[in-house]
């Protein structure tokens, strides 16, 4: 029996990482085949959804920092069109599995991505299609952790679901310390005045301010991402 969905509008962020296999670069079909057949039964039942692409699997702005010549505006630009990338990507393999799907960019970019527009937006996720938010805020400075919960503040999405490589917000890294806990719940203020690292401060402070829950969980492990949106206890909430 089908469990029914615990939201009805939702925003979900993806690291670029997700479109690659492990330690590698760009895009690989296999991952991303996976990412979109974790999102069918979700989509069939209905759930609307605003995806967030990241781009680490090309490079993140912040890391061209060091570079000498190269600007922080400029990185974080870099950064923000290859969002555009991935974006692009993710609507081509979404359509050919017969998921209705679009792309808006927060940057200007001609006849590849449709402009960022809130009330154009909200019609496409009225009509049943899956909406991928590209190009980051359009600032330099602020993170994709930071566009998905603006975007879910501005698209008034019932939650924020942020996907990893780990099962929720732990009080270290679980990663090189396996006795790092795992916490089920936890308030915005404790993310805030511990600075976990799962998440952008900035975008859980935006967060708390707009009352949306963050749920963080593991997006390699099969069916996850139905069990998230059914309200199955997966992961980490994020909450008051």
């Amino acid at each position: 029996m089908t469990k029914e969905l615990a939201y009805r509008r939702v925003v979900l962020k993806i690291s670029g990482e997700a479109f690659c296999k492990q330690e590698q670069f760009g895009i690989s079909s296999e991952p991303l085949e996976t990412f979109v057949k974790e999102l069918l039964p979700v989509y069939q039942q209905g759930l609307q959804m605003g995806i967030v692409v990241g781009a680490g699997n090309f490079f993140r702005g912040r890391d061209l920092v060091n570079f000498r010549f190269l600007r922080r505006t400029t990185a974080d630009a870099m950064g923000m069109l290859a969002t555009v990338i991935n974006a692009l990507a993710l609507v081509d393999a979404l359509t050919s599995e017969g998921i209705n799907a679009c792309a808006f960019s927060a940057i200007e970019i001609g006849r590849f991505c449709r402009p960022y527009r809130r009330e154009e937006v909200i019609e496409k996720l009225n009509a049943g299609h899956v909406v991928i938010l590209a190009g980051g805020t359009g600032n330099p400075f602020f993170t994709t952790d930071t566009c998905a919960a603006l975007r879910a503040a501005e698209l008034d999405a019932d939650a924020l679901f942020k996907a990893t490589k780990v099962d929720g917000v732990f009080d270290g890294d679980p990663i090189v310390d396996p006795n790092a806990k795992k916490f089920d719940r936890i308030t915005y203020s404790e993310m805030l005045s511990r600075q976990l690292a799962v998440m952008d401060l900035a975008a859980v402070s935006l967060c708390m301010n707009s009352k949306i829950p963050v749920i963080v969980f593991k997006m390699d492990t099969p069916g996850n991402l139905l069990r998230v949106a059914t309200g199955e206890p997966v992961g980490t909430i994020i909450e008051e």
